[in-house]
């Protein structure tokens, strides 16, 4: 294999896109390919703001629409740091050579941060700039499995709600429903081999391995 890609999972907390992640990121190193898993949020200072804010360490209001608008700036802020940053962004790995994956990219805007039309039109606006990537990878998990999972959790996150991953879950239907570039879904509730397997299965056949980044 040769030439680089920027592949991004998504899908409601609990789906396993870590772990996918993780299994990507050796399968590119057994290829003897590079590769590297860079997740949204970033480690930049922006990214560790959100972070700290999910986790209920920083507080900014309690009215939720506000709160939402905030992190969808906050995001998209994080989002161009993590891309276009010269240090450890997402253009500067492809051009040293590595596959990169993302946990994470403005889907996740898209569907944590809007709950109306003119919402989804605001976020859409703050990220319309940002390039697609060559591949998203949409674990699609039911909302009773996610929270199952949730619960083994030590440490449940302020959108890890029942209401909220129900919004969530409808917003990625709609809008990978219209996505127009390179997209596999996948049940999450099959093995993690499983999951696996079918996601290198169809880099095998769709790829080439041109960086199509645009």
């Amino acid at each position: 294999m040769n030439n680089q890609l920027f592949i991004v999972l998504e899908g409601i907390d609990g789906s396993g896109t870590s772990t996918q992640a993780e299994l990507l990121k050796k399968y590119f190193q057994s290829q003897g390919d590079k590769a590297v898993i860079s997740p949204e949020p970033s480690a930049g200072p922006i990214g560790n703001l959100i972070r700290d804010t999910l986790k209920k360490r920083i507080f900014f209001t309690s009215d939720r629409r506000l709160f939402d608008e905030q992190m969808a700036y906050l995001f998209a802020a994080d989002r161009h740091d993590h891309l276009y940053n010269e240090v450890d962004g997402v253009f500067k790995l492809i051009e040293q050579g590595f596959h990169v994956i993302s946990t994470r990219y403005y889907f996740s805007s898209l569907v944590y941060n809007c709950q109306t039309p003119e919402q989804f039109e605001f976020v859409s606006r703050l990220n319309y700039k940002f390039p697609n990537p060559d591949l998203v990878i949409y674990i699609d998990l039911p909302i009773e499995v996610s929270l199952k999972r949730l619960q083994e959790r030590s440490l449940q996150e302020i959108y890890e709600t029942e209401n909220k991953l129900t919004q969530v879950k409808t917003n990625y239907q709609k809008i990978f429903a219209d996505y127009q570039d390179k997209l596999l879904v996948i049940e999450g509730t099959k093995s993690i081999e499983t999951i696996h397997q079918q996601i290198i299965e169809f880099i095998r056949l769709n790829f080439s391995f041109k960086n199509t980044l645009n």
